[in-house]
């Protein structure tokens, strides 16, 4: 082969390249890999993305499920060092504005303001949450506040009436009336990890008095409120909770309701559509409260899943596309009219609950869900003001570490190893280290 062949070729190789990746980052032939949480409502979005595909030729999806603690970590590790391996990042409403601000996500306002996406239909609490200087770095796949779930048929037997706004007190009355050998009393989340255990265990602190830190970033853990609020969930879990706890989060909950080996449950609003479903053992059995609460009017989280892509991703085009999809009012439909219209992801969209469909399926908790995340308060959501905003989490970027840290404490004094005394002492030297870092 001569000079001048070799040279032509070459600028043919080099332009078919340039085609290719031309062509990846207009949305062409690619697979973009979303990296997901292991529940439901995401394992739901997977089954359907054939939809997608035969919708939009040459784009595939790549789901890479994780555990809640894995997924965090390693999503969290993949955007800050902009590694690039994924495409679209499930995050929680926690992450969202401070890595907007970091730049670490694309900007989505322009592309979510064409008429039929509708972004105005998203719920006012979830959208402002996932703002920056209003611009938009994330849509919500779903929305959530927390509840408590129960079997009426297991409280009925018992003789017992849940009120629609319990205290913790009452419930865990109801949960020693009920615990037997058949089922526990309750379930409640004992895994270590600042979304596992301390997401329900935050909101029973706030409810009780107490809080992370004060208005001067002075740490808490150890207060008396703090105290009296974990050892309050201790033994609630001990005296009529499920056995084993530390290896119980939301999934191992979900699954002891459904089978009947546990009678309450204190998580997710979002736990409620899968109780609910056509293939529930449960369904038409459960009935829905309030978050028990102590010193406030209410407790509930505000939370939401959201769909984001990576500031760094090369086919963002196609990341956008595939996200204004997932959380469109179309795929509302879809999982309705495909997978029944229980399963519909809640709290994401006002339309939604005008769906004739969806309104039948969800009556046994729609209203309630509603009710509760507009009843909620990010600002103060505990007796005392907070430098932050947010429930069930701290929004500093110390705090997922801080939460975990403090978590297997906890999870320690679940398990009998440490005393709660003794988790907190410690909790509270790991908190105040970040708190003086926001001094500064």
């Amino acid at each position: 082969m001569n000079n001048k062949i070799k040279a032509l070729v070459a600028i043919v190789v080099v332009a078919v390249a340039g085609l290719v990746v031309v062509q990846q980052r207009s949305g062409g032939d690619v697979t973009l890999t979303l990296a997901t949480v292991n529940n439901g409502q995401m394992k739901d979005m997977e089954s359907l993305k054939g939809e997608f595909e035969a919708a939009n030729p040459g784009i595939k999806i790549n789901f890479q499920v994780m555990e809640e603690g894995d997924l965090r970590s390693a999503v969290t590790s993949d955007v800050a060092n902009k590694a690039g391996q994924y495409d679209i990042v499930t995050i929680g409403a926690y992450e969202v504005p401070q890595w907007g601000a970091n730049g670490w996500l694309t900007d989505l306002t322009a592309g979510l303001s064409d008429d039929a996406y509708d972004v105005g239909d998203i719920l006012p609490p979830v959208k402002d949450a996932l703002s920056v200087d209003g611009k938009q770095y994330a849509v919500p796949f779903y929305g959530e506040s927390s509840i408590l779930m129960y079997n009426k048929e297991i409280l009925d037997g018992a003789g017992v009436k849940m009120p629609n706004n319990p205290t913790w007190q009452q419930v865990a009355a109801a949960a020693k009336k009920v615990n037997n050998a058949d089922h526990a009393g309750i379930c409640l989340r004992g895994k270590p990890g600042w979304g596992d255990l301390f997401a329900p265990l935050t909101t029973v602190v706030q409810t009780f008095g107490g809080t992370w830190y004060d208005m001067d970033w002075n740490a808490k853990v150890n207060a008396p409120e703090f105290v009296q609020a974990v050892t309050f969930y201790k033994d609630l879990l001990a005296s009529a909770g499920q056995k084993d706890p530390v290896s119980y989060s939301f999934n191992e909950c979900l699954t002891a309701l459904k089978t009947g080996k546990v009678a309450m449950w204190y998580d997710a609003s979002v736990a409620a559509s899968m109780l609910e479903a056509d293939d529930s053992p449960v369904k038409g059995k459960m009935g829905y409260a309030h978050a028990p609460v102590v010193k406030t009017k209410e407790s509930g989280w505000l939370w939401s899943w959201n769909l984001a892509v990576p500031a760094n991703t090369q086919n963002k085009d196609a990341a956008v596309k595939f996200i204004k999809w997932a959380t469109s009012k179309d795929y509302h439909q879809l999982v309705g009219s495909k997978l029944g219209w229980s399963l519909v992801p809640p709290g994401a969209r006002t339309s939604t609950y005008s769906i004739p469909e969806y309104k039948e399926a969800a009556a046994a908790y729609a209203p309630i869900t509603l009710e509760v995340m507009s009843a909620v308060n990010p600002k103060q959501p505990g007796v005392n003001p907070q430098p932050w905003v947010g429930i069930q989490y701290v929004a500093i970027p110390e705090f997922q570490d801080v939460g975990n840290q403090v978590a297997q404490l906890v999870a320690d004094a679940l398990a009998g190893r440490i005393t709660v005394k003794e988790a907190l002492d410690k909790g509270q030297v790991i908190a105040q280290a970040a708190g003086d870092a926001q001094k500064k």
